[in-house]
């Protein structure tokens, strides 16, 4: 699933790769920005995290056409006069104007590097709401992400996965050179798909998909022993052979045999009928009571 969304997402879609201190994302972010700039893409990247040259560290200088890199690195609160892109200009509005500065004919791939810093200095709701109107398509085909998810609570790192149509959670593997990714992705008709794929990345930023982990982060082997929950118990809660055959014959009360059903509805010879002869104390009016309506 993992080289799927490599070879690119559909229009309107919203990829997040998760991270955390234990393993970057980084790499595969622009091993990402990589595959779409080979698609000849425009590419729009949003750096928040690192400089212009580091992002492009690794990338092939033959495709740095299609890069559009905008500066946030250097003064990304606007203090100085020579800020090329600030915090405050991620909204919808804002980006649209900065993407109108580049003449493109075909929509293009939105990289943000990284969510965690504008989550830092905007309202979660203001960023997750700029994120569902720029998923509705228009000047932007394609948003990638990166986000990390040890600088924020559960709550607000559930909310911004909740707006992927694919997400992938990347952990260090069991070699120094894997990282193990959990991928999440949800269909247009509301599928989910899940997948988990041991992966390596080399240093032109191709990459690898190794294999599927092996009792990787999975539940334990049917083989491990099994507890008993009435081994220690005070009381016995099983039946031997002869209780359970004892169980059996006894006729319960209230369950009726066909022969006790029939003859208990069907009257048979010498049965009694009740008679009843109203006494002369009896308040007995013969009249209709209903004989004065005009039915």
């Amino acid at each position: 699933m993992l080289s799927e969304l490599l070879q690119g997402t559909d229009i309107g879609g919203f990829l997040l790769i998760q991270d955390s201190c234990t393993y970057c994302g980084r790499d595969l972010l622009k091993s990402f920005i990589e595959a779409a700039l080979n698609r000849e893409e425009v590419v729009h990247v949003l750096g928040f995290d690192v400089s212009e040259e580091e992002l492009k560290d690794g990338l092939k200088s033959s495709v740095f056409q299609g890069l559009h890199f905008h500066n946030a690195f250097a003064d990304p609160l606007g203090w100085t006069d020579n800020s090329h892109f600030t915090v405050h200009q991620f909204s919808s509005s804002g980006l649209a104007e900065l993407l109108k500065q580049t003449a493109q004919s075909k929509p293009a791939t939105l990289v943000i590097d990284s969510l965690s810093w504008i989550l830092r200095h905007v309202t979660p709701t203001a960023v997750c709401h700029t994120l569902q109107q720029l998923k509705k398509g228009g000047a932007v085909k394609t948003i990638i992400g990166l986000l990390h998810e040890d600088m924020h609570s559960r709550g607000i790192v559930g909310s911004v996965c909740r707006l992927a149509t694919s997400f992938i959670s990347v952990a260090p593997g069991t070699k120094a050179d894997e990282g193990l990714a959990k991928i999440t992705r949800r269909s247009k008709s509301g599928k989910v798909m899940q997948d988990e794929q041991i992966f390596s990345i080399r240093k032109d930023l191709t990459v690898t998909v190794l294999s599927k982990p092996t009792n990787f982060g999975r539940k334990q082997s049917n083989t491990e022993e099994q507890v008993d929950p009435t081994a220690n118990l005070t009381f016995n809660l099983r039946l031997t052979d002869s209780e359970r055959e004892a169980k059996e014959k006894l006729a319960l009360p209230f369950a009726f045999s066909t022969e006790k059903k029939t003859a208990l509805l069907h009257s048979g010879p010498g049965s009694g009928k009740i008679l009843y002869e109203p006494d002369a104390n009896d308040d007995y009016d013969q009249e209709d009571p209903d004989d004065d309506l005009d039915v």
